[in-house]
């Protein structure tokens, strides 16, 4: 399935509510207690991320976001998510200098600590085998971590939030910076593709979930249904009010509700469900449809796609749906695929 992922990735930031997150996130802590993964949930959240920045140089990239749109950031929004850490030793005193500054200028930020035990800092390290920042000079790794947290103690202090993540796996941390950060929003987070397809043109290589509608009856052999396509509400209810297709639904969406919150749990950030019939055009596009609905409704951030649509004889002529002018892709990238043969 050709998408757009950039188009993916900027429809993160206008889905989720800017409006209830802070505008700037100092994201600190001890090495390797999770700070990069921090940051892909930020980067998940729609924030601009810059890894490892001076203190001093926050407040030039709120002005540098007011002079131009920073990358993945809406028109007249700036969200931004900074690490400060050990790395740069004499960060302390700039980033408390900063945090005036920012106050003065009526910035709302908040400061995200993440700690843990000495014990389990030392393990990560020598499974990663890295060398810890504070390292260079020959000390070992627990002589390292206490320099840190001398450094940090003051950070720490300030922290609006602090995570331990001795204990996590790095889908609880996710987890949890997303409750912090976008409560009531997790389902949000998950970007969901509800794609129809043809079984004839190939099987789907990058779906999650794969759902085979062939066993409903097939509207391709009503000849005033044929040139139609799932789109169209004749052949949407041919497929739809039929007694099998009520009773597939009913327990397709029992699924789908025992298995999403599961994903979201997990942290997942994309996921691909396609929905297949033998050409694309009738069973599967309506089926996708209703699902893609379905899903909207629960609170998930949802595409609706078709990727055979256009390899139906006929169907991207002929189609009252696609005469009006409908696309292949929804809340997509459009299907450029060439018009193919019949279901």
């Amino acid at each position: 399935m050709s998408q757009d992922e950039s188009a993916k990735q900027s429809a993160a930031a206008e889905d989720l509510p800017m409006e209830d997150m802070p505008e700037l996130v100092i994201v600190s802590g001890m090495s390797g207690a999770g700070r990069t993964e921090a940051m892909h949930v930020f980067e998940d959240l729609g924030y601009f991320c810059v890894d490892n920045l001076p203190a001093s140089l926050i407040g030039n990239l709120f002005e540098l976001g007011g002079m131009a749109e920073l990358p993945g950031q809406p028109a007249g929004e700036c969200r931004i998510a900074v690490v400060c850490d050990a790395r740069n030793r004499s960060f302390f005193s700039g980033l408390t200098d900063e945090l005036h500054r920012l106050d003065a200028r009526g910035i709302e930020y908040r400061i995200l600590f993440l700690d843990a035990s000495d014990e389990k800092l030392i393990a990560r390290y020598k499974s990663s085998r890295r060398r810890h920042p504070l390292c260079e000079d020959g000390t070992s790794i627990e002589q390292g971590i206490q320099r840190e947290r001398n450094l940090l103690f003051g950070v720490r202090e300030l922290a609006h939030d602090v995570i331990d993540t001795t204990a996590m796996l790095p889908q609880q941390l996710r987890a949890t910076i997303r409750e912090l950060f976008a409560t009531g929003q997790e389902r949000r987070g998950l970007a969901v593709t509800v794609y129809s397809f043809g079984f004839k043109h190939g099987a789907p290589r990058d779906a999650d979930l794969v759902m085979d509608v062939r066993f409903l009856p097939n509207p391709y052999y009503d000849p005033a249904l044929r040139p139609l396509t799932g789109l169209d509400a004749p052949v949407r209810d041919y497929v739809m009010y039929r007694e099998e297709t009520i009773e597939f639904e009913k327990r397709w969406r029992a699924l789908l509700d025992c298995v999403m919150p599961g994903y979201v749990a997990e942290g997942k950030q994309q996921l691909a469900i396609a929905v297949g019939c033998t050409g694309g055009q009738h069973r599967s596009v309506a089926l996708a449809e209703s699902t893609g609905e379905y899903l909207k409704a629960q609170g998930y951030r949802v595409s609706v796609a078709h990727r055979d649509l256009r390899l139906a004889e006929g169907s991207a002529e002929s189609s009252p749906a696609a005469k009006a002018g409908a696309p292949a892709f929804r809340d997509g990238a459009a299907s450029d695929a060439p018009a193919g043969e019949a279901e």
